[in-house]
């Protein structure tokens, strides 16, 4: 039987952390940042952990 592909577009937006959990970007800071505040452009920048529902799903597309 051949290798799992991993999933290229899931592998561009998650990462694994040292603790095996995934780690993600937050979403809307692509473009239209004018008509976004300052304050709300700092905190897009954070990243987060994918919630417990995801997680499951996106360790499968990942390997």
């Amino acid at each position: 039987m051949p290798k799992m592909k991993s999933n290229r577009g899931a592998a561009k937006t998650f990462r694994k952390t040292g603790s095996g959990k995934i780690k993600r970007n937050k979403a809307y800071k692509s473009h239209i940042l004018t008509s976004k505040s300052r304050t709300r452009k700092r905190n897009l920048r954070k990243g987060l952990l994918v919630s417990k529902a995801d997680e499951k799903r996106v360790a499968i597309m990942l390997q």
